[in-house]
């Protein structure tokens, strides 16, 4: 019986939560077709073994671990070399790789090298019978494409939350991978990496996001936006393009069309009129909430929940509201 594959994405020693994704797909996928073994990949420093028994209890039967020091960063060239390299040598049928930052360069290089298919941001995905179908967004979010994937192995890469991490423990049993590349005769080398400061937690990984628009006036109103972060206790800031374009907020933390593509459990919009590009990057989030002064705003089109105010007298009250209600958890 074929086997699933799930690339485990790690960054700074530890294991990301888009990489539990890719195995609790895997194992849907697994368990889909007959219940064939679930097999992930990881690649880090060494130490990252320690971390990687973890993916046993999301589906995984067997953990393959490539330590070397000079994997601490992301190194394109070998992980796509040994991704392949395990795919090739493996009865695969589908592939799982994160539409993280990481999993946009590696999964087309790995899917260049194998020659097979490749499906890109993923948000649902089926078996039926020797092909796999994966739908994904385009026309900026307008409509949703259902691709047939043919071949084997099919490679499918998943926007970061499309998948709910689910706890299905197997044995995960560590099997140490030599790298298909040395690290140290690659010729791209990642040098340094970009990632939003003060410990705050990643937008591909907040559960919940509160996203802010030029309707905050100033940069220093976003310290709303913080207060309500703090008070969900789980979120992230996130804002629109025309807020770092103007340098009110970093652009790590741009969602939209040229910046993140997220999918929380909850995402508020607060100040954020809808344009397309923006609606590309979020509006797959299981559930919207907007917060607008102009009843016409096209967010409210695809909101769950929508509050037509004056956001500066709604947000403080709907902060505080949390605040009590988490106190009383």
């Amino acid at each position: 019986m074929a086997a699933t594959f799930a690339f485990a994405e790690s960054r700074d020693g530890n294991l990301r939560k888009v990489g539990f994704e890719a195995v609790t797909a895997a194992r849907q996928a697994a368990d889909a077709t007959g219940g064939g073994e679930v097999h992930a990949l990881v690649l880090g420093a060494p130490g990252i073994a320690e971390k990687a028994e973890e993916l046993g209890r999301y589906g995984a039967d067997v953990v393959g671990v490539v330590e070397h020091q000079g994997l601490e960063r992301y190194s394109p060239e070998v992980a796509a070399a040994t991704a392949a390299e395990r795919l090739r040598t493996g009865d695969y049928r589908v592939a799982f790789f994160a539409a993280s930052a990481q999993g946009r360069d590696l999964a087309p290089r790995t899917a260049a090298r194998l020659g097979v298919s490749l499906a890109s941001d993923v948000i649902d995905f089926e078996i039926q019978g020797d092909a796999v179908l994966a739908r994904h967004p385009a026309y900026t979010g307008k409509v949703i494409v259902t691709l047939r994937l043919g071949g084997s192995p099919a490679l499918l890469s998943l926007r970061p939350g499309a998948v709910t991490p689910l706890e299905q423990p197997r044995p995960g049993r560590i099997e140490e991978v030599a790298a298909a590349l040395d690290p140290a005769a690659a010729r791209v080398v990642v040098t340094e990496s970009s990632q939003r400061t003060g410990g705050k937690l990643d937008l591909g990984e907040a559960p919940v996001i509160v996203s802010g628009g030029r309707g905050l006036r100033a940069a220093e109103n976003f310290t709303l936006l913080e207060e309500l972060a703090a008070a969900f206790g789980n979120a992230a800031v996130g804002a629109t393009r025309a807020v770092t374009d103007d340098g009110w907020r970093p652009a790590t933390d741009q969602i939209g069309q040229t910046g993140r593509v997220v999918s929380p459990d909850l995402y508020v919009a607060l100040g954020i009129s809808g344009a397309i590009q923006h609606l590309a990057g979020m509006r797959t989030a299981r559930t919207i909430v907007a917060i607008n002064k102009d009843k016409d705003a096209p967010i409210f089109k695809i909101a769950d929940y929508g509050i037509v105010g004056d956001l500066f007298e709604i947000l403080p009250r709907l902060t505080e509201e949390i605040r009590k209600a988490k106190a009383g958890q």
